[in-house]
């Protein structure tokens, strides 16, 4: 079952629009903004399933330069 997901990331300091663009050139990821607040990007991601959404995380998402924490919400409506 598709599953989309609201992901907040923290960065390092100066780095979060940078870090967005990065994001966003990630398949599965349909929206990435640098925001003000506790987070400093908020990105929207789709993927095939919960498992497929745990990958896109851990293997692509924080793994871009600059990212130093997510944390992953599912949409559950």
């Amino acid at each position: 079952m598709a599953v989309k997901a609201f992901i907040l990331i923290d960065t390092s300091p100066g780095k979060a629009r940078e870090v967005a663009a990065k994001l966003r050139q990630i398949s599965g990821v349909s929206v990435a903004h640098a925001v003000t607040g506790p987070h400093d990007i908020i990105a929207v991601a789709d993927a095939a399933d919960v498992t497929a959404l745990g990958e896109m995380v851990v293997q692509k998402i924080q793994s871009v330069p600059g990212v130093n924490r997510s944390l992953t919400s599912i949409v559950a409506d």
